[in-house]
């Protein structure tokens, strides 16, 4: 299961907000209202009707979470992101690193779907209340790989190596050199 906020939105009126129909066009004072929000007894709002107010960074939890892969932080395994499938080596961390986080240095967990919040939001694992006896549950995943191109553009290359393999020039030469060295050495 995980916990979380979910992303802020701020301030949000009541279509937005609640999804109400808008009033007509020709509407005085405002048309993206909630025309009558209540009879004249009893005589105070119910708390049914929708009112404007504040929108997301509520509290939620998502049950019910798949754990697809628990990875070591950089220092004690540099290529994570290997499977049987695919044994190029490299990192989790994308081309460029994740949008608007970086590189990921520290250990790191692999959920199936999204969870709450925006990037850095502090997430709450725990282990499910309900006993997980289903068949797509209790399944035993095989990752055959995960993808590293960039995620910022239209990312073709899993690791820097194959991107100046492909480009050549300076990069290329770079790698060439070091490997003469290591072979005179």
């Amino acid at each position: 299961d995980c916990i979380g906020a979910t992303k802020g939105k701020g301030f949000n009126g009541v279509v937005t907000r609640w999804g109400v129909t808008r009033l007509p066009r020709k509407t005085h004072r405002g048309l993206r209202k909630v025309a009558c929000i209540g009879s004249w007894h009893p005589a105070r709002v119910q708390f049914q009707v929708p009112r404007a107010g504040q929108r997301g960074y509520h509290h939620r939890t998502e049950i019910n979470k798949k754990i697809y892969r628990v990875g070591k932080n950089l220092k004690d395994d540099p290529h994570s992101a290997m499977t049987e499938n695919d044994l190029t080596e490299k990192s989790i961390t994308p081309m460029g690193g994740f949008v608007q986080y970086g590189i990921v240095n520290e250990d790191w967990l692999m959920l199936r779907g999204c969870v709450m919040g925006p990037r850095k939001r502090l997430i709450t694992v725990r282990k499910s209340l309900l006993p997980q006896v289903s068949r797509k549950a209790t399944e035993k995943i095989q990752l055959k790989f995960i993808d590293t191109s960039s995620k910022i553009g239209h990312g073709r290359f899993q690791t820097s190596e194959e991107k100046a393999k492909f480009y050549g020039g300076g990069p290329v030469k770079k790698m060439k050199k070091e490997e003469e060295k290591k072979a005179t050495a």
